[in-house]
């Protein structure tokens, strides 16, 4: 079988282009095997060859945590999907029998799980799923697209739909226009009526944002953004901001919240460590989430915006699975906008 792979932790060149993988073989009860047409990259990808605290990978471990396909088999008792349909895929595995799971809240399982860091990933030619984690699409789909939608997709629909309850009217400040989420999150909150800010140290990102629904944009690198959303919201601030960089903005993300503002945050790309005023915490009254991932039926519902055509990411660029080191240094590099996707099977 052929694979991306990592041979261990370190820099770029531990990825491995392999043919000689063993095949995964028959699903079992419950799952999928899944002929994977093509995968998708996300940060945590890129997080993944440096290393990730409690994450210890065997060699020859397969890369990529987005992708879909065409099911090649169902193991017994599966009946949400058949042979031959094509599917995209939650990337996210719970094990539905703690407290968390039985809650319905499958992000926080005590066993989580996510196919591309703690569990083979999808840039091989076979994969083998849980049937409940895949939904059926159109055949029509390109599979890039397809590839490039359900994790960042996910994450950004926990954050802006359930955690922080973006409603109509509501000003939305998110950081860094150009990664899955982030474009996710833009879309999505402009589909729920908000009036959307977006930052990034690029005016071309900032131009293509604009052109994708963005209200306000602020380059980050050559403008103070508290100081931008205080002078236009006439120090009202805004209502949420939408934080994945952590240490380098986070002073600056609390600043520009409003009284009762809502921050919601799923990533730390600059540095874990952060510090806070306390005192304009508790004075303004401010509403601070974390997120990650997120549970079955968010992932339904986002399944069916996929479906009915009102939800898609930006694809950037496409490489072959033997390419995939390009692939990552284009995500490393922080010139995409949009999903860096890898073709795994050749295209028809």
């Amino acid at each position: 079988m052929r694979a991306l792979t990592l041979a261990g932790h370190g820099g770029l060149e531990q990825l491995q282009f392999r043919t000689d993988l063993p095949d995964p073989g028959a699903p079992a009860a419950g799952e999928v095997r899944l002929r994977v047409q093509a995968a998708a990259l996300n940060h945590l990808d890129v997080w993944l060859v440096g290393g990730l605290p409690g994450i210890t990978i065997t060699p020859s471990f397969v890369v990529a945590t987005d992708g879909a396909g065409i099911v090649d088999a169902v193991g017994a008792g599966v009946t949400n999907v058949k042979a031959g349909d094509h599917v995209i895929v939650n990337p996210g595995v719970s094990c539905h029998q703690c407290e968390y799971c039985l809650s319905g809240d499958h992000p926080l399982c005590v066993k989580f799980a996510i196919l591309g860091e703690h569990r083979p990933g999808f840039a091989a030619d076979v994969v083998l799923v849980p049937a409940r984690n895949v939904a059926a699409i159109p055949r029509e789909i390109p599979f890039a697209e397809a590839a490039a939608y359900s994790l960042a997709t996910l994450t950004a629909w926990r954050m802006v739909v359930t955690r922080a309850q973006v409603k109509p009217g509501d000003e939305v400040l998110i950081w860094g226009i150009g990664g899955g989420v982030a474009l996710a999150a833009l879309a999505i909150a402009k589909a729920r009526g908000a009036r959307v800010w977006v930052t990034s140290s690029s005016d071309d990102k900032l131009a293509r944002a604009r052109a994708l629904g963005a209200d306000v944009t602020i380059n980050h690198r050559t403008d103070d953004v508290a100081k931008v959303v205080r002078a236009q919201t006439a120090k009202r601030g805004v209502d949420v901001v939408i934080d994945s960089v952590g240490e380098a903005t986070w002073t600056q993300s609390l600043m520009s919240l409003g009284k009762r503002g809502r921050l919601v945050t799923c990533g730390g790309t600059s540095g874990p460590m952060l510090q806070t005023d306390v005192r304009r915490l508790f004075w303004n009254q401010w509403t601070i989430m974390g997120s990650t991932m997120g549970t079955e039926p968010e992932y339904a519902a986002i399944a069916e915006e996929f479906v009915q055509g009102r939800m898609r990411l930006p694809v950037d660029s496409v490489h072959r699975i033997e390419d995939g080191r390009v692939a990552y240094e284009r995500l490393h590099s922080g010139a995409q906008m949009g999903k860096v996707v890898l073709q795994v099977a050749a295209p028809k």
